[in-house]
């Protein structure tokens, strides 16, 4: 076992802020303190755990399998790989790494430089993330040591100046009347949670190529990296500091601004109030590294997976290649058209995933296999009825009837009932007498 150091935690640490800080987890925030008003910090809270917390539980659950293959495997080979398969694809080149470039030109370069080509911008944006990711093993080096330091000390001066010199006070009502429920769903909507199924392949590799090799070692710099990521207890900034930072910059907005307001357009006033024009060139900056972060892990993950996947036949670099031109493409239909596209994809993928990560921390308890497929059955099969019904308009009405299907969650109790039907079927396969799958032992 290698000794486990404190800087190979501090530069993991760094990169988990930095992969799961993407524009979205901008824009969020603010939007959010603003809804809440009063009970901004409650809202906060939910929005924290919602967000970081699952997703940092996405991660324990990965290391607690060996890969995201061990959360999976146990719906079977075939609809473990589909699923998967489906979860890199949108927080790949379907979504989220198309997403960053468009975020990055909407948000960076538009309220700096007018008439400035998309198509010209794509091109040099994803020539940069081809460049930081080619190098497979420097990724998270690349991350941790050289681009988050930049996109931590801008945010960190934004929230600074709205604390010293507050845009308003905070009002003392709320514009929801749920603020629970809203901050909930607020963590949901940065896609974290999935995010973290495709970050913990990079971030095992990177354990490992530091010389962690056992899973007691990597489980210790992991999780030195989560407190680090999700309690900013690096220097006092993290993941904590800025989501509770940018939150209050919201909640100080409520005398300006209603649930009308667009978050793009809500964050950018916030910091034109703050910082003037030198603020925009600020807030253009901070996005842009975000978006650039993000866009490294993304590709270089997606990269690895399906390369792994492929068994090799297909190169790491030349993956990198592909979805860097794909990504290009698609980031030109515009980040609302983008978002608009992918959102009942989301919908359909996001609960059986949530089902298998909360299932893995009980594998060593759960013998029989039918569990998983059944409770994970039960969320696929009512997740895409729901998609049918909010999205499509196929009337089907019963779905109102469900325990919290006004909250979205009217998957979670179908898929507890079929879960429960499957524990008390008989049989159990070769996955279920080893619970654990080390991490040395996959192909990641």
């Amino acid at each position: 076992m290698k000794h486990t150091r404190k800087s190979d935690i501090f530069v993991i640490g760094f990169a988990l802020f930095s992969m799961f800080f993407g524009a979205g987890n901008v824009i969020f925030p603010p939007y959010l303190g603003l809804e809440s008003g009063a009970q901004w910090v409650l809202g906060f809270i939910c929005y924290y755990i919602a967000d970081i917390g699952l997703a940092l539980a996405a991660l324990f659950a990965i290391l607690h399998c060996g890969g995201s293959e061990g959360v999976t495997r146990r719906i079977g080979r075939i609809p473990s790989t589909l699923l998967m398969c489906a979860i890199v694809l949108c927080i790949g080149p379907m979504l989220a790494i198309p997403r960053t470039a468009a975020s990055t030109y909407e948000m960076s370069v538009c309220p700096l430089i007018a008439g400035v080509s998309p198509v010209l911008f794509s091109a040099l944006f994803f020539a940069l993330i081809l460049l930081l990711c080619i190098r497979q093993s420097a990724v998270v080096d690349i991350v941790g040591k050289i681009l988050t330091p930049g996109l931590l000390i801008g945010l960190l001066i934004l929230i600074v100046m709205g604390i010293v010199n507050p845009i308003g006070p905070i009002s003392t009502t709320t514009l929801v009347d749920n603020v629970p429920q809203t901050g909930i769903e607020a963590g949901y909507q940065t896609m974290d949670v999935l995010a973290a199924m495709v970050f913990g392949i990079i971030i095992l590799k990177s354990a490992r190529d530091k010389g962690h090799t056992e899973p007691g070692d990597q489980a210790r710099v992991v999780a030195g990296a989560g407190v680090v990521a999700g309690l900013a207890l690096l220097a006092g900034v993290g993941l904590l500091v800025v989501y509770l930072g940018l939150t209050y910059l919201g909640a100080t907005t409520a005398r300006f601004f209603d649930l009308t307001v667009n978050r793009t357009f809500l964050v950018i006033a916030i910091v034109r109030n703050l910082m003037g024009q030198g603020g925009i060139i600020l807030f253009a900056i901070v996005v842009a590294l975000a978006c650039i972060t993000t866009a490294v892990a993304l590709v270089s993950s997606a990269a690895d997976f399906f390369s792994s996947l492929s068994g090799g036949k297909i190169s790491y670099q030349a993956l990198v290649v592909v979805f860097c031109v794909f990504s290009a493409v698609v980031s030109n239909f515009g980040l609302d058209q983008i978002i608009s596209i992918a959102s009942p994809i989301l919908d359909i993928v996001y609960p059986p995933t949530l089902v298998l990560i909360l299932l893995a921390f009980f594998s060593n308890r759960i013998r029989s296999d039918w569990v998983y497929r059944l409770a994970t059955l039960g969320a696929l099969l009512f997740s895409v009825l729901s998609v049918l019904n909010n999205t499509f308009g196929v009337p089907l009405s019963f779905l109102d009837y469900l325990p919290l299907s006004s909250l979205g969650f009217g998957w979670l109790v179908p898929s507890l009932v079929l879960g429960a039907i499957g524990f008390l079927l008989p049989g159990s396969s070769a996955a279920s007498s080893a619970q654990v799958y080390p991490a040395e032992d996959l192909d990641l």
